[in-house]
């Protein structure tokens, strides 16, 4: 009996983990569609976000997020979009010309152009090159033809060989981004610029370094300050190429073809995990998303009036326009009378992100991946038979916060608790999440409500020892039950659970750092004899010298009276400005400690 009811246990949870996310009964036809396409394929892991008129209304995953096929894949998860990332770099090459740091006609390389260093102009010897222009990579049409072999290889795309690429031009491993551009500067065009469209990765390699020079930022800062944060996408960033170095919450991936590593070691590694230099790709290749955030980012770029666009609609109308030798791509996207489209490949790797005329979007990644022409075909019909599928659309939208809390901060109350305070983000309550010996590595999953008890080990386990100590719309929690001998870490979650929702919470897990926190450490260096406090007499703000820790503290009149109190943080200052010419007395205090320093308020 005991065996038959783990036989069922096992059954039910591989049922349970075939798919997560909010379940959506309206779109269920959808949920039906994408686990045939997830079983036929033999996809390790796909994550599905659909948008209907500015709202998410689906946000659901598929499969795992390990090769192992033991932990489920959630919408939280983030994933390799591999040329989808064109897009990205598309936008923000636009937001520069909207800004009047960028020209689209204005040329890339020359004496005039926007990289005029002696770095890339010393590897010309073709003439033409002279003439590109920045439309022209935008739209694939400055000349290069990847097909179209070189130096013995079939093709001519360097970032199928990095090791060649560093032979020839004499530098190291792995490849560097600029030392691709300046290799394929030193190969010339196989076209006159603006003649001929040929899909080029380097062409966007190059729109990436445009961005470095005019806005003087690494690319990754500027589009993260320009074109992420204004959207609201905290769920992105710039991939790595080993396994054991991914980024929080990504997914593993599929690879299927080993080459040799591009750190010049002499191994053969996955493609997708060191063969193929990922981190020389950023502009054309290297961006991560979770699917959720990667359809906030199309909302804010689409022309549509539900949701602020981070782009003028000119500067839209521009981006949105065919080329005069491609009617089928404009710049960073491809196009159609009904639809906007982009789509990424790469071993392991596969993504389609759509924007239709008629107010939806959509975006599927997967981590697995298929040079198959009906595996493309298959995927491009998955989107549009999902909202063909629907009769009755929800009116709910899943969008988490777009601002986590901050300032977390902690006061010792003595050696087995801690206060812990944060500034709120924009959600309507929060969960806080703490774990002893290692940062927290589990998190909350949308749709799911969680039970909080602040005595550390007594709420629920999120997994891995990660205890949810906090559920609630304040902005502070006392911690108990902790061990003063053990370090424990602290991240403070938003979310959203409304009428707008459907009741559903729906969860922030970026921009939320860790504080990590040691009990009592406070008490133990509260050094009475060392706290000076100056200048005094002060007319506005008092400094407290040798302040290590977090401390609480009040300001009392000659009556006795509290007037003022908070929070001390090393290098802070007390402003009293607003208090009345007289004495006082400032008390810095912890649970069974305190210290008290007169001052003159002139």
């Amino acid at each position: 009996m005991k065996k038959l009811f783990t036989l069922f246990l096992v059954l039910f949870t591989l049922k349970a983990a075939a798919q997560t996310g909010v379940a959506v009964p309206e779109l269920a036809s959808c949920d039906a569609t994408i686990q045939q396409f997830v079983k036929r394929w033999n996809v390790l892991g796909a994550s599905v976000a659909i948008t209907r008129n500015g709202k998410l209304v689906y946000e659901r995953a598929f499969g795992h997020a390990d090769l192992a096929r033991t932990t489920p894949l959630q919408p939280y998860h983030l994933l390799r979009v591999a040329s989808v990332s064109k897009s990205v770099t598309a936008l923000a090459i636009m937001k520069l010309t909207e800004l009047g740091q960028l020209n689209l006609s204005h040329k890339v390389f020359g004496p005039a152009g926007y990289l005029n260093d002696a770095y890339y102009t010393g590897a010309i010897t073709d003439e033409r090159l002279y003439n590109i222009t920045v439309q022209q990579l935008l739209e694939h049409t400055a000349g290069w033809d990847r097909t179209i072999g070189c130096d013995g290889f079939g093709g001519c795309d360097p970032i199928d060989f990095p090791l060649h690429v560093t032979q020839a031009m004499k530098a190291s491993n792995p490849v560097a981004d600029s030392v691709l551009v300046r290799f394929m500067l030193t190969k010339g065009l196989n076209y006159a610029p603006g003649s001929h469209y040929a899909y080029s990765n380097i062409g966007y390699l190059i729109l990436g370094k445009l961005v470095e020079v005019v806005a003087h930022q690494s690319y990754e800062t500027w589009v993260r300050e320009h074109i992420l944060q204004p959207s609201g996408v905290l769920e992105a960033h710039l991939g790595r190429n080993r396994q054991a170095d991914r980024q929080e919450r990504e997914t593993e991936y599929q690879s299927t073809a080993k080459m040799l590593s591009c750190y010049g070691t002499g191994q053969k590694v996955p493609r997708a995990y060191g063969g193929f230099n990922l981190e020389a790709m950023k502009a054309h290749g290297g961006w991560l998303f979770s699917a959720r955030d990667l359809v906030r980012l199309m909302l804010a770029a689409d022309g549509f009036a539900t949701r602020p666009d981070v782009l003028a609609p000119a500067t839209i109308s521009t981006m949105a326009q065919p080329s005069a030798v491609n009617s089928g791509y404009a710049k960073g996207w491809q196009i159609s009378r009904s639809a906007w489209w982009h789509t990424g490949y790469l071993d392991g790797s596969a993504s389609y992100l759509v924007r239709t005329n008629g107010g939806y979007t959509w975006a599927i990644l997967l981590s697995s991946s298929s040079s198959d022409p009906q595996f493309w075909a298959d995927l491009d019909h998955l989107g549009w038979s999902c909202i063909r599928g629907v009769t009755s659309w929800p009116e709910h939208d899943l969008f988490a916060p777009e601002q986590n809390a901050t300032e977390l901060t902690t006061t010792s109350r003595d050696s087995t608790s801690e206060q812990l305070q944060w500034r709120n983000g924009s959600g309507t309550r929060r969960l806080v999440l703490l774990k002893a010996d290692s940062p927290v590595d589990a998190f909350p999953a949308d749709g799911l409500r969680y039970l909080a008890n602040s005595t550390f080990g007594q709420g629920t386990d999120l997994g891995n020892g990660t205890f949810v100590v906090a559920n609630g719309d304040t902005s502070a929690v006392l911690l108990k039950g902790l061990d003063p001998r053990r370090t424990y870490y602290a991240r403070v979650v938003e979310y959203s659970q409304n009428l707008a929702t459907n009741g559903q919470p729906v969860y922030t897990l970026e921009g939320n750092p860790t504080l990590t926190l040691h009990p009592g450490a406070s008490l133990l260096a509260f050094n009475d004899s060392e706290l000076e406090v100056y200048p005094n007499p002060t007319f506005d703000e008092l400094s407290i010298k040798n302040l290590r820790n977090a401390l609480a503290y009040d300001v009392v009149n000659d009556e006795g009276i509290s007037v003022q109190s908070g929070t001390l943080e090393p290098g802070s200052k007390v402003g009293v400005g607003n208090l009345v010419p007289g004495l006082y007395l400032l008390r810095m205090h912890a649970e069974d400690k305190e210290v008290v320093r007169r001052f003159v308020k002139e």
